[in-house]
């Protein structure tokens, strides 16, 4: 799509002049990746870098100025990978680069929506205005990909409060929350010690809040693939390579 294209497309529907929305991500790394062995699926390498360090990256370039990354499953290996990554080139001398807010996950087997709800807290203190819900195992997701998911929610529907790329009538990532979504799955951790009791491993996620609030929730079709691939068996790797060309390489065994 020519950005001519995406331009005429997604035109800004916030009240002009249209603003600079306050973007946290967070960063869901937490995962035991029990299909690909206990690797983590973040230290996959494209090129000689890890899709971690790529995806960082990449909401970097495309402006994101703080993130929340949320650690469980071989937290000491990943944090030790973050050192190789190179600042990114494109923000310019007068943007400083990206924070990122480690969060640990003491119980990662409680599943992805326990991370989630820690990675929410830490935002809801850093005053986002939207959350970008990223995967740290998307190989072919890029800046422009970021870029467009966020002109997405300014010329979304004005009462779109949850936005998620759709391919091919499927689901993909990141989603992204607005503060009222955040508020209200924040609202359902309350008594959640995330030491392993049983209520941590019930809190809502998005799937939960779309089902009850549909009319709130903006499908954005895309024809993009980037959002949709993601690694979770050795078999994905392989796929990846024979559809899209994109080798991906354990750096050493883990």
């Amino acid at each position: 799509m020519s950005s001519a294209t995406l331009q005429s497309t997604l035109d800004c529907q916030l009240t002009p002049p249209c603003p600079r929305l306050r973007i946290v991500a967070v960063v869901l790394a937490a995962g035991t990746a029990s299909r690909m062995g206990g690797r983590p699926k973040c230290l996959l390498q494209r090129d000689g870098q890890t899709l971690l360090n790529r995806l960082l990256t990449a909401l970097e370039n495309a402006g994101i100025d703080e993130t929340v990354l949320v650690l469980g499953h071989k937290a000491d290996i990943i944090q030790a990978s973050l050192s190789a990554r190179a600042h990114a080139s494109l923000r310019g001398p007068h943007r400083p680069a990206m924070q990122i807010h480690q969060v640990l996950n003491p119980q990662p087997t409680d599943g992805q929506n326990s991370s989630l709800h820690l990675g929410l807290a830490k935002a809801q203190s850093l005053q986002a205005q939207w959350l970008m819900v990223a995967l740290a195992d998307q190989p072919l997701l890029d800046a422009a990909d970021l870029q467009a998911l966020i002109a997405a929610v300014k010329a979304s529907p004005t009462d779109t409060q949850m936005l998620q790329p759709w391919v091919e009538n499927q689901p993909g990532n990141p989603v992204m929350l607005s503060q009222k979504v955040m508020s209200d799955l924040l609202a359902n951790s309350q008594g959640a010690t995330f030491s392993g009791s049983p209520s941590s491993k019930d809190l809502p996620g998005g799937k939960e809040w779309r089902q009850l609030n549909p009319q709130q929730v903006h499908q954005w079709a895309t024809p993009n693939p980037h959002y949709k691939v993601d690694m979770d068996t050795p078999q994905d790797i392989a796929a990846l390579q024979t559809k899209y060309g994109v080798a991906l390489t354990w750096d050493t065994p883990i």
